[in-house]
């Protein structure tokens, strides 16, 4: 069954019935424009839009009247400006490529510095919409061809195809290993992503090779702290990477044995990463001002290595990347901001693939509301430490 929200402008309910911060709010905002996918489940919804590439807006998990998790610009949207580097318009988990930057970078033309003036977000993942999609209650498939180049001047094509399902409460347990209390609301989405190689040519480490970069962009608050756990019993070059946009400061970032907390207070631009070694399945964060725990998980494929590399330079060791990030907005050197939002991100490992061959990624993405103490046990039986650790890190 195909579902896309198109309602007759004098059918619509007005934006003032919901306040700001809803979920409702939300919804009405993006019904203004074409090819809007709402998928449901009693009161856990989520909202796609196939203009900004097949990207989760937003999710509830108290239907219209609840609180809306995803981040959304919207004075970008109701602007209708495109901006030419990137247009920030949010949303809660969004499909792009990597690497962002270094020799094989598909963010910085050849010759370029790698300076924020440099840097440009492709097309096919920041302006260029979706066209083709089936849609029922709970699922939503997204296909397209894209096509990028890289730094190195090597010009990757491929197929993408990207499914989103939104998932039940047994669903939600089995695949955590939980039991939701009976005071806890919830909402939790999986999303499929299958690239395959369309270039014509096998993918290989010489000429750059890409990867699936999920990014989920959140509301931040004074009160949310990301919690990313790593394996402690295992050799790696670094614990974390935190200095991509300049050293992180202390009263930003704690490590503990087997628990890296960070600000997601949307007031300091920095960006840590875990490398593949140290990776564990699931990350999130806390928000305890508004009582509500976020987690997501990803696949880690036995054995991987390579990962691209993103950092803003070039590089001695171009697959020696992370698999899974978390970044804090804040002002930019310039005085303005993207945001303010915090992002919780996974990478695939670098896609060195044979001419028409496939790979694929999955990402899913849990948001829990209700009593700290029920939210209390998730996090216990996830991260094996308290939310009174977590508020108290800071």
């Amino acid at each position: 069954m195909q579902k896309v929200i198109e309602i007759e402008p004098e059918k619509k309910e007005p934006l003032d019935k919901y306040e700001k911060g809803t979920y409702g709010y939300d919804v009405n905002l993006l019904r203004d424009f074409p090819n809007t996918v709402e998928l449901e489940n009693g009161d856990s919804r989520l909202i796609i839009s196939l203009k900004y590439q097949g990207r989760v807006m937003t999710s509830s998990s108290g239907g219209y009247a609840g609180r809306s998790y995803g981040w959304i610009n919207h004075e970008l949207i109701e602007s209708g400006e495109v901006l030419p580097q990137f247009n920030p318009v949010g949303g809660e988990e969004r499909f792009w490529l990597g690497p962002e930057g270094g020799q094989f970078s598909l963010y910085f033309k050849p010759g370029s510095s790698f300076d924020f003036e440099n840097w440009q977000v492709p097309a096919c993942i920041d302006t260029i919409p979706f066209e083709v999609f089936l849609a029922t209650d709970s699922v939503a498939v997204f296909l397209k061809d894209m096509e990028v180049e890289n730094y190195s001047n090597f010009k990757f094509s491929f197929e993408l195809t990207r499914k989103v399902h939104l998932l039940g409460k047994p669903v939600i347990e089995d695949t955590l290993g939980i039991t939701l209390p009976q005071n806890v609301k919830y909402v939790g989405y999986e999303s499929t992503n299958i690239v395959k190689n369309k270039t014509g040519e096998d993918w290989k480490k010489e000429t750059g090779l890409i990867s699936i970069w999920m990014l989920g962009m959140f509301t931040p608050s004074p009160e949310v702290t990301m919690i990313i756990p790593y394996k402690t019993n295992v050799r790696s070059d670094y614990i974390l990477k935190d200095d991509y946009f300049g050293k992180i400061p202390e009263d930003r970032l704690k490590i503990s044995d087997g628990i890296i907390y960070f600000k997601g207070d949307g007031k300091h631009r920095g960006k840590i990463g875990i490398p593949p070694q140290r990776a564990m399945p699931v990350i999130g964060s806390y928000d305890a001002e508004n009582q509500v725990l976020t987690l997501l998980k990803t696949e880690l494929p036995k054995g991987a290595t390579d990962y691209v590399n993103s950092a803003w330079e070039h590089q001695k060791n171009p697959y020696r990347g992370d698999v899974l990030n978390a970044y804090n907005d804040g002002p930019l050197e310039n005085g303005g901001q993207l945001g303010p939002f915090y992002e919780l991100e996974s990478s695939s490992p670098a896609l060195e693939l044979a001419r028409d061959s496939s790979v694929t990624h999955i990402q899913s993405t849990y948001h829990f509301e209700g009593p700290e103490n029920e939210l209390d046990s998730i996090c216990r039986e996830i991260f094996n430490v308290s939310l009174e650790e977590v508020k108290n890190v800071f």
